[in-house]
């Protein structure tokens, strides 16, 4: 399973770069995604979510069809706008009440690099913009209420500074058990 980044983490706010060509190694990688999206209970997975700020994402909405989107572009959105709750594989745990356009038309390729185009509506047209939005740096609370999106930011911060204050101190752990180790097998060398 592929690590998935929290809100925090710079890649989720870059404006992640086209695929200039589509190969094998798209194709595994969007398995992969699929694998990691499935396993972590998720309907989208974009691929700067996993740490790649390129522009692809895989879906598999509420027809259970798995799709793979590859320089998506959404060419068109209705005007009538419905509100859903939301939530994100990158931000747990959080769910806010989001208003998009009801129905939408994109342009993508496939894993095979072969162009489509899609009609959406419903849940279909929901997941593929929150996905979609990933891509341009932008996570689903960016769309909601200012002050909810600046709390939930402020405690992924400090759950991020929490983490790599963690990871610093089993660092510096591992490097004292090690120098205890190349210590008594100096010792030991030296007899």
């Amino acid at each position: 399973m592929l690590r998935i980044c929290k809100l925090g983490e710079a890649v989720l706010r870059q404006v992640a770069k086209p695929v200039p060509e589509i190969t094998q190694e798209h194709k595994k990688l969007a398995e992969e995604m699929f694998e990691t999206m499935i396993e972590a209970n998720g309907v989208g997975l974009a691929a700067p979510q996993i740490g790649l700020s390129i522009r692809m994402f895989v879906i598999i909405a509420d027809d259970d069809v798995r799709r793979v989107f590859i320089n998506p572009q959404i060419i068109s959105t209705s005007e009538e706008m419905v509100p859903y709750e939301e939530g994100c594989l990158s931000i747990p745990e959080v769910y806010e009440s989001i208003l998009r356009p009801k129905k939408i038309t994109v342009q993508a390729f496939d894993e095979n690099g072969k162009p489509f185009t899609l009609e959406a509506d419903g849940f279909l047209a929901r997941v593929i913009q929150h996905e979609y939005d990933h891509l341009d740096g932008h996570v689903f609370i960016d769309r909601g209420d200012e002050d909810f999106a600046k709390k939930t930011i402020e405690k992924f911060a400090k759950r991020q500074e929490r983490y790599a204050k963690k990871q610093a101190e089993k660092e510096a752990k591992s490097k004292r058990i090690a120098a205890k180790i190349a210590a008594k097998q100096a010792k030991k060398a030296g007899k």
